[in-house]
């Protein structure tokens, strides 16, 4: 195999690569990073600078790196069955037993089945898909329609990015696919409406069910929504909203998908987002978490009751016509087993809720500390500071704000990798990081917030 020094790497760096949500100019002025190593929360760029991993690869490290359980079940299943698919008439064992493992996992989701793809906007695209097709066998296809929330991320394929409620991850790419409303976000920092959770959540609630019946709720298929809004900025719900949700979606037989490919497997300090709020959805969108990361992995699972309607018919409208050819890919799911295996062995759950607090404790206390830092939100292992130019009017940066820049770079040099989205610094460090590794991403994310504020 050919490799390249450490010279030639850095001076191929983003020339012809088009990296995910950046700016080509952008690239080429200031080079990405480049990471070569990585070990539990540790990670190396190519000069051999160590750093915590303040974003667990992208949400998805959740078991950290290095883990040799995966590492393992990967290299037996390259020796084994590097791929086979899963279309009509073949599957293979890991396939079957990935199934399996997941069901049990999910029995108290009351989970059915489920559909394998390779990624969360896969997962997400995929739970569109089968619900606008659950609702043509009930015979309702006027239900083609979808309600999301303002702010949400799902993804980028084009129905994820019809439902995302965020302009800048749709602007570029419109037109978008018909019949997809937003509803505002019960968001406490910035909302018109009060100051008061309870009361915003039944003031947002309400907004949904007035946009069902604006609509007419036999021609809504699905809400979609994640439990805890993710890349838009970490903005965790009142505890009544789901559960107001739940309600409103069943007096109008509306399906409640739940996009879970950031807050499953542990990431809320629970295993799964929903069970934060004590609530069922009808379909979970899971990717990230499923297999730590460490080989490309979505899936759709559907509840018992969709289940059952799609079993009961024979052919036609029933039959998914819908797939990847890396649906459940068998390197994948290896990984997937173990990720799972490790999951029900070992208490990491347990862990992001008893380092989650701590670490919400921490930046809660960074925030009353430092004036350009607006908000302190999150839960479990994911948090986010909202940073300001003005404490007092809530005056937000704007996008590109030099302090934000030289906040991540002050952390970089001090030995933290954070990641900024706007003027939101966003934190999901590996669900296995450890106290004094928590200690000190926070304490290098009040350094450089020390450092920029002069």
């Amino acid at each position: 195999m050919t490799q390249f020094t450490n010279a030639e790497l850095k001076a191929a760096n983003a020339q012809r690569l088009l990296h995910p949500m950046a700016n080509l100019a952008a690239m080429h002025h200031t080079p990405p990073d480049i990471i070569v190593k990585g070990e539990g929360s540790w990670i190396w760029d190519i000069d051999g600078h160590r750093m915590v991993d303040g974003v667990g690869g992208l949400w998805s490290a959740n078991l950290g790196f290095g883990r040799k359980e995966i590492r393992d079940a990967v290299v037996a299943q390259l020796d084994e069955l590097a791929f086979y698919n899963v279309f009509r008439g073949t599957t293979h064992p890991r396939a079957i037993e990935l199934t399996e493992k997941l069901m049990q996992v999910m029995a108290p989701e009351q989970a059915g089945s489920v559909f394998f793809s390779n990624g969360g906007s896969d997962a997400v695209e995929s739970a569109l898909k089968l619900a606008r097709q659950y609702w043509k066998i009930k015979g309702q296809a006027d239900r083609s329609k979808f309600i999301a929330l303002k702010q949400g991320y799902h993804g980028v394929h084009f129905g994820g990015m019809s439902v995302n409620g965020n302009t800048n991850f749709r602007r570029a790419y419109e037109p978008l696919l018909p019949g997809c409303f937003h509803v505002d976000t019960p968001w406490i920092y910035r909302n018109p409406y009060t100051v008061d959770p309870e009361a915003l959540a039944i003031k947002c609630a309400e907004m949904l069910e007035r946009e069902i019946l604006f609509q007419s709720p036999d021609t809504v298929a699905a809400f979609i929504a994640e439990p805890v809004q993710g890349a838009g900025g970490v903005i965790v719900p009142p505890a009544n909203y789901w559960p107001l949700v739940r309600k409103i979606c069943d007096k109008y037989g509306v399906l409640l998908i739940a996009d879970e490919v950031v807050t499953g497997f542990g990431r809320t300090g629970k295993l799964f987002g929903t069970r934060l709020w004590g609530v069922n959805a009808d379909i979970w969108c899971l990717a990230k978490g499923i297999s730590s990361g460490y080989v490309p992995l979505g899936a759709t699972v559907l509840n018992a009751q969709l289940t059952d309607v799609f079993k009961q018919v024979d052919a036609g409208l029933a039959t998914i016509t819908h797939g990847y050819t890396y649906s459940a890919h068998p390197v994948a799911a290896a990984a997937a087993i173990a990720t799972l295996d490790y999951l029900q062995r070992v208490d990491v759950v347990g862990n992001a809720e008893r380092e989650g607090a701590h670490f919400m404790n921490r930046l809660h206390a960074i925030g009353r500390k430092h004036r350009l830092v607006g908000d302190v939100r999150g839960v479990g292992l994911m948090g986010c500071l909202e940073l300001v130019a003005d404490q007092k009017t809530k005056a937000a940066f704007p996008r590109g704000a030099k302090e934000v820049t030289q906040i991540a770079r002050e952390a970089y040099t001090r030995g933290a990798m954070i990641r900024t989205s706007g003027a939101n610094i966003i934190l999901s460090p590996a669900l296995t990081i450890e106290r004094n590794q928590v200690d000190l991403l926070c304490d290098i994310i009040d350094a450089s917030l020390t450092a920029v504020e002069g």
